[in-house]
């Protein structure tokens, strides 16, 4: 008698799902075929434990990235109360790797950025009864408002400028 305890289709179908993303995408990911997501979202076969894993740390990182944002917007709220926030989203992935180097290896595609973003999104809502707009990089509007400000380029000048876009 097998007792598997990997993910069934259908929940391989909604963390797909959950992520915003394709089944091209899910593919490119997990170096495999769209087939082969395909087959595993329709109960044919069953994924792979390595493909079940890297999905499911990715769903980890960007739970993780949730909390850690959300708990460092309740600090700064206890010094500096605000309501309203605005977060930068990422148009392309080639915008995406231009500006977060750093999350490459653990956030493959903007998607998945854009994912957690949302997240935080509901969450700063629901628990922190802030509103968070998702704003758009514009990769130009962005280098202006850097040059008028004499700011370099960091986190932190995405988000003031995110904020002048609110």
């Amino acid at each position: 008698m097998s007792k598997s305890t990997g993910l069934n289709a259908i929940e391989m179908q909604c963390l797909r799902q959950s992520f915003g993303l394709t089944v091209a995408q899910v593919a490119s990911i997990t170096n495999t075929t769209e087939e082969a997501v395909n087959a595993w979202e329709s109960g044919e076969t069953e994924a792979p434990v390595p493909v079940q894993k890297k999905l499911l740390e990715i769903d980890d990182i960007i739970e993780m990235q949730v909390l850690n944002t959300t708990d460092g917007i309740e600090e700064l709220f206890k010094k500096e109360p605000k309501r309203r926030l605005a977060f930068v989203v990422y148009p392309t992935q080639a915008v995406y790797n231009m500006y977060n180097p750093e999350f490459l290896s653990s956030l493959p595609l903007t998607e998945l950025y854009n994912t957690a973003a949302w997240r935080i999104k509901k969450e700063c809502k629901l628990v922190l009864e802030v509103d968070v707009s998702l704003v758009p990089l514009d990769a130009e509007a962005y280098k202006a408002y850097r040059a008028d400000n004499g700011l370099s380029e960091s986190r932190e000048s995405r988000a003031k400028w995110a904020a002048t876009q609110l």
